[in-house]
């Protein structure tokens, strides 16, 4: 019986796992199916070349997410044949004759089928990858195509006055159809009862809108410099900032509002709101444009200026900006217009051209203006030399392009200037914002850190955050310049894939997770580290330099283990990178040998301790006391209070004297001479009684004199004294010789000096001066010395 239910439930799970696989085979042949038809309807829009360009992006993005399920199907199935061949390869090879257990030889069959079995879908989807990727990249061609023909398009020149009618014609008809859409409005008995209901609402807001529009900049900046003025509060230049804010913020709030009333009563049509819309833009590029340039280049001295421009070139700057505000403004509305009417080439290069002057003005204004203030620069004027330089560049190249522009939209060519003048508007205002960010952050870093703004300027991580910023915003400016979504979002996906490195692939997602699992493990190491320095090791009998050895061995035991960790957690082989670490350890024996060899030495000082901190040492002609020890070097504090960094190699490789190490007890030497005749016995006497009688010297052993030899002018004798603190040698051997000089003086024992007698063998050779002025010369035979 039992044989037989193994027999039944072998049979049910074989019928239930080819009925599973059948289920999924079929799905999958369905799947194929509908992409295929996906594929061929976009190889046919490819083809045809006339398809608009939504219809391409449209079926772009359909391609797009075919790719991401073939490439999810291509990892899934990644993962399952590399378990499968890791199966395979545990059972062994197969024996030469073929024998081998039967439960083997069936495992070995039945995960070969299973590997086989996923691989015929995953190559499927590799290759229908492949194909959507391929297909994608047809129509991102096709578009660029078109984006350049459009680029390079001439239209009829803006300056022909025959164009000047159509293009007012066009804006009258704007007119005419808001005129038209309000009658057709009114003509409803519900739209006017609606009307005479909501107008006192909506005629208050209009009069708050004009009060804020006219008033509220005023009191906003009032506001804001009442802040920024209070000088011996920290924060004040942030919170000045976050104030100055609602310089943009009311004004557009409260058009906001008005326009939601106007649209709520029902008598703007499409053309009304799109109109209405153009009028916010442009409210919110005139009052956004305004509070950036007030940032940037203060009317007064509460904030500090750009590059410390000087007030007249301020103003310049400020009408500049203002100007390009005003002009993507205008741009803006005429765009909500174009919406929803229909602009002729003609007509379109006609009112863009007004457009594109003002900001070929506004360019040359802002140009000349930079240019000026770097020829003539005032005292205040500071800055990096290289942002003056690229501030120089950028001033040329406003100016040459404040012509080059408008003279490219004059002669046709209005979808090529616009196309280059309108980003570099935006990114002269985005710059412009990210240097009115720069000293919020240091105001804030210097608040947090309870330091001065002018320190903060100095720190790392007001850059580090300006930097993030800059490259936050590089993806907003590169749609600015034209780079369709669909195209950063390929860059992206191709960013988010990472590299692959071996059998592993390294992505951003992978990068961050081993900053954050290396970050956690290095504080949970200095965490571990400061408890065992003040809680546990002080409480041992190790003395001051093992204490740090064992500190240091933790430090860096630490972290070697919290990069394996997160590395591991990270999912990066290591094995892959060997040949990488392989080619680089040749560079690194012949660049690093000495940071190397200084690494363990450093190392073997820490464990064998040879020294320690608070040592007395000479090495390498440098003496001073031990201060720091670290794995690369030694800090040694000489007797002149100066600091000497000696690499540990010179503590392994070259004779070191220790001082102090184990005992203080040290060894004084005094060399004397006295003159010739003197009685040695008796100056070795009086030495000997003045090396007892000083301070600072040991009884036993007791102190000896040597009597060294016959010198050119003296008897030279040597004192040996033991010291019980060698810390002391040079008081005690100054005090030693002041002992000698004063026995000495009082037994009359001299202590000569060189001496040398000049004799003249022809002194009649020499002339000298007499009294009444002849020239006098001694006799030869004199033989007075001189």
């Amino acid at each position: 019986m039992k044989l037989l239910a193994a027999a039944l439930t072998l049979i049910a799970a074989l019928f239930c796992t080819s009925f599973a696989a059948a289920q999924t085979s079929n799905e999958a042949a369905v799947e194929l199916m509908a992409w295929e038809q996906v594929a061929m309807r976009a190889e046919a829009l490819i083809e045809a070349e006339q398809a608009s360009t939504s219809a391409l992006t449209s079926t772009r993005e359909t391609l797009v997410s075919w790719r991401t399920r073939f490439q999810d199907a291509q990892t899934t199935g990644a993962d399952r044949a590399a378990s499968l061949t890791t199966r395979i390869n545990a059972l062994g090879t197969v024996p030469e004759g073929g024998s081998e257990a039967a439960e083997v030889a069936q495992l070995r069959r039945t995960l070969t089928a299973q590997l086989e079995e996923i691989e015929g879908p995953r190559l499927t989807a590799v290759e229908a990858f492949n194909r959507a990727n391929g297909l994608i990249s047809e129509i991102d061609e096709v578009i660029s195509r078109r984006q350049t023909e459009a680029f390079l398009e001439v239209a009829p020149s803006p300056l022909n006055p025959l164009n000047w009618q159509p293009a007012l014609a066009t804006l009258s008809g704007v007119g005419v159809r808001i005129d038209n859409e309000i009658d057709s409005a009114l003509v409803s008995q519900s739209t006017r009862s609606e009307l005479t209901r909501r107008l006192p609402l909506t005629a208050a807001l209009a009069i708050f809108t004009v009060v804020l529009l006219i008033r509220g900049r005023r009191w906003t900046t009032q506001a804001t410099n009442w802040v920024q003025r209070r000088r011996e509060h920290r924060g004040r230049i942030a919170f000045g900032f976050l104030t100055s804010l609602s310089q943009v913020l009311l004004p557009l709030g409260a058009i906001v509002l008005f326009v939601g009333a106007v649209v709520s009563v029902g008598i703007a049509g499409n053309t009304g709101q799109a109109l209405l819309q153009g009028v916010v833009s442009l409210v919110a590029c005139i009052y956004g444009t305004l509070w950036l340039v007030n940032r940037v280049s203060p009317p007064d001295d509460v904030l500090p200026p750009l590059f410390g421009f000087d007030l007249d070139t301020r103003r310049k700057l400020r009408r500049g900006g203002l100007i390009i505000g005003i002009m993507l403004g205008l741009g803006l509305l005429l765009a909500r217009i174009s919406d929803v009417s229909t602009f002729t080439p003609a007509v379109s290069a006609a009112l863009n051209f007004p457009i594109l002057l003002g900001l070929g003005i506004a360019f040359w204004r802002i140009g000349k203006a930079v240019q000026l203030a770097l020829k003539a620069p005032s005292e205040e004027q500071t800055g990096p030399g290289f942002g003056l330089w690229l501030a120089g560049m950028t001033a040329r190249g406003l100016r040459l392009l404040a012509f080059a522009g408008p003279l490219a939209a004059a002669a046709g060519l209005n979808n090529a200037s616009s196309a280059v003048m309108v980003p570099v508007a935006v990114t002269l205002l985005a710059v412009g914002f990210l240097m009115a960010l720069q000293w919020p952050i240091r105001d804030v870093y210097a608040w947090m850190r309870r330091i001065d703004i002018e320190a903060s300027a100095e720190a790392l991580v007001p850059v580090l955050l300006n930097f993030a910023l800059i490259i936050a915003g590089l993806p907003l400016l590169a749609l600015v310049w034209g780079l369709r979504p669909e195209q950063l979002g390929e860059l992206y996906e191709g960013f988010s894939q990472g590299i692959a490195v071996g059998d592993s692939r390294i992505t951003p997602r992978t990068i961050l997770m081993v900053i954050a699992i290396f970050f956690l493990g290095y504080m949970a190491t200095r965490l571990f580290q400061g408890a065992l320095k003040s809680t546990v090791l002080p409480r041992t009998k190790l003395d001051t330099g093992a204490r740090n050895a064992v500190t240091s061995f933790v430090g860096y035991t630490g972290i070697a283990l919290a990069a394996l960790i997160a590395i591991n957690t990270g999912g990066i082989d290591l094995t892959a990178l060997a040949v990488v670490f392989g080619a680089l350890s040749v560079g690194i024996g012949f660049g690093l040998q000495n940071v190397v060899q200084n690494f363990v030495a450093g190392i073997i000082l820490l464990i064998e301790r040879p020294i320690g901190e608070g040592d007395w040492i000479e090495v390498g002609g440098q003496m001073g006391i031990v201060k720091s020890i670290s794995v690369r070097s030694t800090i040694i504090e000489t007797f002149d209070k100066t600091q000497v960094i000696v690499p540990n190699a010179d503590f392994i490789s070259g004779p070191v004297t220790n001082w102090t190490r184990g005992s203080l007890i040290g060894r004084a030497i005094v060399e004397v001479g006295v003159a010739y005749g003197a009685d040695t016995r008796k100056v070795e006497q009086i030495l000997r009684e003045i090396a007892r009688d000083t301070p600072g010297v040991a009884a036993w052993p007791e102190p000896g004199v040597d009597f060294m030899g016959f010198g050119a002018s003296s008897l030279d004798f040597r004192v040996r004294a033991i010291l019980r603190d060698v810390n002391n040698i040079s008081s005690i051997k100054t005090e030693i010789r002041h002992r000698i000089a004063e026995r000495f003086a009082e037994e009359g024992i001299e202590i000569p000096f060189p001496q040398q007698d000049l004799w003249l063998r022809n002194a009649a050779a020499l002339p000298t001066t007499a009294s009444d002025g002849h020239d006098e010369s001694p006799s030869a035979e004199d033989p007075t010395p001189a």
